[in-house]
Order: C-alpha cells, then structure tokens, then sequence
C-alpha cells in the first residue's frame, strides 16, 4: 500500500517591538487559498533545500526583509489544515530589533508590520502558529538573552526593560529592573558612551554581552 502524498512548507512568526506595540510580519495573500486574507509569510519546500533555507527564501521573496537567526518553533499537520493537499508546515520565529517597512513579493499582495494585538482572523492555522509564536518569545525573555535581540546594537536599560514590558504586556518597577539587569553576569556590557534620548538626564548605553542565560530567570510572575 502506498504512502499517500504529503507538501513540506514552512511559515514564519517574526516578531519585533515597533512604536511601542509588539508587532509582527504580515503578508496578504495574492493567491488562492484564502487569497486576500492576511497569513504569515511562508511556502512550500523546494526539493534540494533545507527548512532553514526554505524559511530564509520565502522571508525575503514576500517581504523583501533578512533577519540574522531563525528558530524552528513548531510543526502543524492537522489533515484539513490546507485546503489543497495534506500539507505540514514547519513554523519558524524571529526576534529582531526595529526593521524597515517590508515589500511585497512573489505571491503576497501587500506585506506590513501589525501589532500583535490586532493580528487575528489569518490564513490557514497561523492564528495558532502566531499565538505559540509570541508566547515562546515571552517564556524566553524569563531565561534568556533574547531580549537584546530586540533592541539596536547600544540601548539603555530603559529601552530593554520596555522591550520586557511590551512583550509582557505588564509594568515594571524601574529600579528593580535596572538592578536585575546590570546584576546578571555577562548579560549587558558598558559601552563607555552616555545618550538623553530617553529625556532626562543622561543614560548610560550598554551593548549585549556573551551571556546567553539568565541567572536567576527573570520570572513575569516575579514582575
């Protein structure tokens, strides 16, 4: 008895803190299934490529746009999840800093930033992929370094800890934030440089430094 036929794609939840909302890349979809519904970019796996290259390719031919790391996140084989043919999909997640505005490309009619919170009513499953998506991305800020990756190259501490507070979805106490951060070994490093563009008097500008894990985890139960 033969094995019946099953499509690889892979699609990508990539996040970024955009005038102040946690957003994420959206492309409206210029073909059928679904066409003129809003999903997440991705496509279908070519033959002689692998899912991190596939994920890469079809970032930037629908939204012309290239991150530095891409993580796998899930897979998704409900039967009936694509109309056109038993079809699996391996979800991919981006955590980056501010990026330009995307272009459209290849089968997207319109590719743009959405804040997380408006982002509903998409293609396909991705309300779940998306949902799964933001939170690994604030389980990981509990026990990583992850939260720099949404931040320039040198930021203040008060832009990391609006980074924790958006992505959350919760306040935090200044002080104890800046006392959090700046006591964790290896995760900030001074630059040597001061800015005011938080307002105020001048902020120290920090860089990220080697470490990956945060010791104790910084809980949002602790927030």
């Amino acid at each position: 008895m033969g094995h019946p036929a099953v499509a690889v794609t892979v699609d990508l939840v990539v996040l970024t803190v955009r005038e102040d909302a946690l957003c994420v890349l959206l492309v409206r979809r210029g073909v059928e299934p679904h066409r003129g519904r809003e999903a997440l970019p991705g496509g279908f796996l070519r033959p002689d490529e692998d899912l991190a290259a596939a994920a890469a390719r079809e970032l930037a031919e629908e939204t012309g746009l290239t991150v530095g790391h891409l993580e796998q996140l899930a897979s998704y084989g409900a039967p009936d999840r694509d109309p056109r043919q038993r079809v699996v999909t391996v979800a991919h997640l981006a955590l980056v800093p501010d990026q330009p505005l995307p272009t459209a490309g290849t089968d997207a009619a319109d590719a743009r930033w959405v804040p997380v919170a408006d982002a509903c009513g998409l293609a396909f499953d991705h309300d779940r992929v998306l949902a799964d998506g933001v939170e690994r991305a604030r389980a990981k800020l509990e026990y990583t370094a992850l939260a720099t990756a949404f931040c320039p190259p040198a930021f203040t501490v008060a832009q990391l800890r609006r980074v924790y507070e958006v992505v959350w979805g919760r306040a935090l106490d200044p002080r104890n934030f800046h006392r959090k951060v700046t006591g964790t070994p290896g995760l900030l490093e001074p630059t040597g440089e001061t800015t005011t563009r938080d307002g105020g008097r001048p902020a120290q500008l920090f860089r990220r430094g080697p470490a990956d894990t945060l010791h104790p985890p910084f809980l949002r139960t602790d927030a």
